[in-house]
């Protein structure tokens, strides 16, 4: 593993990157995330000394501000032995994002892996130019980080059923992205609290609350796994620039290659 060759790299888009042994001693496997200290946000990728690890970058785009990086393991018979992660920066800060291996070998391939299936064909009918699909907003949706925001004119929602001020959380305990105006239909209902931010089901938060008498105050609250999803008014977030729906939209996360992703709102 050349490290001096991958901080070039990440220099080309303007980025810093720092390979180190996980700071962690009960999480001694690789991982790549933003870490900031007082030079600002950089890319820290920690790798055990114990676990051969090849990186690579695959393809570096200066102008897009990202760079598609290959990690591979020398077991090849390992579970998870190559991985790819899109390493960019979006609006106001970097991020990193795991996308599928197969057939996903340039920054753009990457970022359009990242839409759903069913979110790439409406783009392709929708926005003729091939340059625009990539945009944050476009004849087909409004991004704003990983959410996608489907414009539904006709839809009507019940109005007694309309919340206000509501998350929407990748169910991984980041920081939610808000919703002037929510409207959720089916899914099923769990309970989120800092201590569970993927939630539980019902009756395991009952079980929960029965065997712990303190559990009870622990902010618990009742959101909906893989519901479906409208949003409409002002969606805002500390780390993005707020955009403004005018009328319904139908939600969806994006497709990102993490496991243990879910959902909620």
């Amino acid at each position: 593993m050349d490290v001096l060759t991958l901080e070039k790299q990440f220099a080309r888009m303007g980025a810093r990157v720092e390979v180190e042994t996980p700071r962690d001693r009960f999480r001694a496997r690789f991982g790549i995330d933003i870490q900031t200290d007082k030079r600002g946000e950089y890319f820290s990728i920690e790798v055990p000394e114990d676990e051969p690890v090849e990186l690579q970058t695959l393809e570096v785009r200066p102008d897009m501000r990202h760079l598609l990086l290959m990690v591979r393991r020398e077991d090849n018979s390992a579970d998870n032995s190559l991985e790819k992660y899109l390493c960019g920066h979006d609006e106001r800060h970097w991020f990193v994002a795991g996308v599928e291996t197969g057939g996903v070998s340039s920054v753009v391939a990457a970022m359009e892996s990242l839409r759903l299936a069913g979110l790439s064909f409406m783009v392709e009918r929708r926005v003729r130019r091939a340059k625009n699909r990539l945009k944050r907003k476009n004849e087909a949706f409004v991004r704003q980080g990983e959410w996608f925001f489907l414009p539904e004119p006709n839809f009507k929602a019940k109005e007694s059923l309309i919340l206000r001020h509501e998350p929407l959380s990748r169910g991984d305990g980041g920081k939610p992205h808000w919703c002037e105006e929510l409207y959720r239909d089916g899914g099923t209902p769990v309970y989120v609290c800092d201590r569970h931010p993927r939630g539980v089901m019902v009756e395991a938060y009952r079980k929960i609350i029965d065997r712990n008498h303190d559990a009870r105050s622990w902010n618990w609250r009742l959101m909906r796994m893989n519901a479906q999803v409208y949003a409409r008014g002002r969606i805002s977030h500390p780390d993005h620039k707020t955009i403004k729906l005018p009328f319904w939209h139908r939600v969806y996360m994006n497709d990102e290659h993490r496991r243990g992703v879910v959902f909620l709102d």
